[in-house]
C-alpha cells in the first residue's frame, strides 16, 4: 500500500463540518451523563431513600446496559441504516431521561437509567461509524475524531459543572433534564446534515449472540455488585450469577467463532497491538471513573462544598483529558505512538500517587489535580485507541468497529465505578463497623445527614470519624490504580516494543482504504 494512496480520498466538504457539529450534539451529552450524576447521587439518595446497593445500581446500570447493546447496536446501524438507528436513539433518550428526571423510587430510577443505557448504546457507534464515511481523507478523519474525543471529554468536564449549578437552583432530577433539548435539537438538525449510510451487504442479525453477550455480562455485573456490597448477605447467588456469566461468555466466543458473519468479529484481537490497546483503554477508563466517583464525593462530603463549586473543582477532570485528546495529533508528529501512550501512562500514576497522599484536612485544589494528570495522561491512549480500531475496518462495518471501542471503554468505566467504588464503600464500612450511631454505616451521605441532626460535640466526632474512614476507601481506590495502571505500562512497553507483522497491517490497511492508525508519524503526516 502507498503511503499516497489514502491521502487520494475525496476531501469533505462543507455539508460535512456542519455534520460534524451536529454528532457533537450526542456526543456532549452522552459524557455530560456521569459527571451530572457523581452529583446528584447524595440528593437523589437522601430523598429517595436508595441503599448502598441501589446507589450502586442507579450509578452503573446505565454503563452496563450501554455497554451491552453497544456491539447489537453497531450491527444493527450497519444494517438498517446508521443515522435511522442515531434518530431512533435520540427520541428514546429523550423520553428515558423524562422518566429519570421523575423518578419516585429507586427502583423507578435504576429502570430509567437501563432504558437510557439502551438508547445510549445506539449513538456512540452511530457518531463514530457516520464520522469514518463522512471524512474518507485520513488526516481529515483524524481530527474529526479528535474533535470528536474533544466533545466527549469536554462534555465530562461541563457536566458537574452545569450538573452543580442545576443542583444549587433546582432539584436533583434537573441533571437528567439536560439531553431533552438536545435530542431534540438532534432530531431536527440530523436529517438535513448528516448523510445516511448502511451496508449494501448486510447480514441479519443473530439475536441468540445479541442474548449470549447480554447473558455474560449481566449475570457478572449482578454477582460483582452484590459481592462488593457488603452487607452481610450470603455470598453464594452472586458467585453463582459470576459463574453463569463466565459460561455464558464461553459460548458466546465459541459461536462468534464459528459464524461465519458474527455478531463480534474475534479475529481483530489478533491483532497484538490491536487488543492490547482495548485492554488499556478499559483499564485506563475504569480507573478514572473509580477515582473520579470517590473524589467527587471527597469534595462534596469530605471538603463540604456546594454541588455548584464542587461541579468547579470536578471540571479539570474532564478539562485534562479533552486537552490530552486535542494535543495527541500535534503529539505524533514529534514522538511514536508508543512514546505518547506510555508517556501518558506514566503520568496518571503520579497523579494517583499524589491522590494517595490526601486527607480530610487536604486542599481541595489538590484533590482536583490529582484526578486532573490522571485524565490528561488518558488522552493520548483513547485517541490512538480509537483511531486504531475504526481505521481499520472497512466502510461498511464502521458501526461494528466503532462499537468495539465503545464498548471497552464503557465497560471499563463502569466496571471501574462497580469495583472501585465498592472498594471504597467496603473501607468505609468497615471504619464506621462500630459507630453507634444508627443508620450510618452504608454510605458518607447517611452519616453527613445523621450529624445534621446531633448535637455539635457529637455531630463533629461523627463526621471527624466518617470523613477519615471515607478517605481511608479513597487511598485504596488510588492505590489499586496504581497497580493497574502499572501492569498496563509493562504489557505496553514489551508489546509496543514488538515489530507489527507489515503484512497484516498493510492488509487490514487495504481492506479499509487508510493507513495503518498506529504508525509512526512519518506516515500519519505526509502528504
Amino acid at each position: 500500500m502507498s503511503d499516497t494512496t489514502p491521502d487520494a480520498a475525496p476531501l469533505a466538504g462543507r455539508r460535512e463540518w456542519l455534520g460534524l457539529a451536529a454528532l457533537a450534539l450526542p456526543t456532549l451529552l452522552v459524557s455530560f451523563d456521569i459527571g451530572g450524576l457523581f452529583l446528584a447521587l447524595p440528593h437523589l439518595s437522601a430523598d429517595l431513600h436508595a441503599s448502598g446497593t441501589q446507589q450502586l445500581w442507579i450509578t452503573d446500570i446505565y454503563g452496563f446496559m450501554l455497554a451491552g447493546f453497544l456491539i447489537t447496536m453497531g450491527t444493527l446501524g450497519d444494517r438498517i441504516g446508521r443515522r435511522k438507528l442515531l434518530m431512533i436513539g435520540a427520541g428514546g433518550f429523550f423520553a428515558a431521561s423524562l422518566l429519570a428526571a421523575f423518578s419516585t423510587s429507586p427502583l423507578m430510577l435504576i429502570i430509567a437509567r437501563a432504558l437510557l443505557g439502551i438508547a445510549g448504546a445506539t449513538l456512540s457507534p452511530s457518531t463514530l461509524a457516520l464520522i469514518s464515511n463522512m471524512f474518507r481523507n485520513p488526516k481529515q478523519m483524524g481530527t474529526a475524531i479528535s474533535l470528536w474525543a474533544f466533545c466527549a471529554f469536554g462534555g465530562t468536564a461541563l457536566g458537574p459543572v452545569v450538573g452543580g449549578i442545576l443542583l444549587q437552583h433546582f432539584w436533583w432530577g434537573s441533571v437528567f433534564l439536560l439531553g431533552t433539548p438536545v435530542m431534540l435539537l438532534l432530531l431536527i438538525v440530523g436529517p438535513i446534515l448528516l448523510p445516511e449510510y448502511r451496508s449494501p451487504q448486510a447480514n441479519r442479525l443473530d439475536l441468540v449472540s445479541v442474548v449470549l453477550s447480554l447473558a455474560s455480562i449481566l449475570p457478572v455485573v449482578y454477582g460483582i455488585q452484590q459481592l462488593s456490597a457488603g452487607d452481610g448477605s450470603s455470598a453464594v447467588g452472586p458467585a453463582i450469577g459470576i459463574v453463569v456469566g463466565v459460561v455464558f461468555g464461553i459460548v458466546f466466543t465459541l459461536r462468534q467463532l464459528r459464524l461465519p458473519n458474527p455478531l463480534l468479529d474475534l479475529r481483530l484481537f489478533r491483532n497484538v497491538r490491536f487488543s492490547s490497546s482495548l485492554l488499556a483503554m478499559l483499564i485506563g477508563s475504569g480507573t478514572l471513573a473509580g477515582a473520579g466517583l470517590l473524589t467527587s464525593q471527597f469534595i462534596q462530603s469530605v471538603v463540604g462544598l456546594d454541588p455548584a463549586k464542587a461541579g468547579l473543582w470536578q471540571a479539570p477532570t474532564g478539562a485534562g483529558i479533552a486537552i490530552g485528546a486535542m494535543v495527541t495529533p500535534a503529539l505524533m508528529k514529534k514522538v511514536q505512538s508508543s512514546t505518547a501512550i506510555l508517556g501518558g501512562l506514566v503520568l496518571c500514576v503520579v497523579g494517583l500517587a499524589l491522590l494517595s497522599t490526601v486527607t480530610r484536612t487536604t486542599d481541595v485544589s489538590v484533590v482536583s489535580l490529582s484526578v486532573g494528570l490522571v485524565a490528561l495522561g488518558i488522552g493520548p491512549l483513547f485517541v490512538l485507541g480509537t483511531g486504531l480500531v475504526v481505521g481499520s475496518a472497512p466502510p461498511e462495518k464502521a458501526g461494528s468497529a466503532a462499537s468495539l471501542s465503545e464498548t471497552g471503554n464503557y465497560f471499563g468505566t463502569n466496571l471501574g465505578l462497580a469495583v472501585l467504588g465498592s472498594v471504597g464503600a467496603a473501607f468505609y464500612q468497615s471504619g464506621m463497623a462500630h459507630s453507634t450511631v444508627p443508620g450510618v454505616r452504608q454510605t458518607l451521605a447517611d452519616a453527613v445527614a445523621a450529624a445534621a441532626k446531633l448535637p455539635a460535640d457529637q455531630s463533629q466526632a461523627l463526621l471527624v470519624k466518617a470523613r477519615d474512614s471515607f478517605t481511608d476507601g479513597l487511598h485504596m481506590v488510588a492505590v489499586c490504580g496504581i497497580v493497574t495502571i502499572a501492569v498496563v505500562i509493562v504489557l505496553t512497553w514489551f508489546t509496543m516494543r514488538q515489530k507489527p507483522d507489515a503484512q497484516a497491517a498493510a492488509g487490514a490497511g487495504e481492506a479499509a482504504g487508510q493507513p495503518d492508525p498506529i504508525a509512526e508519524p512519518a506516515t500519519l503526516t505526509e502528504s
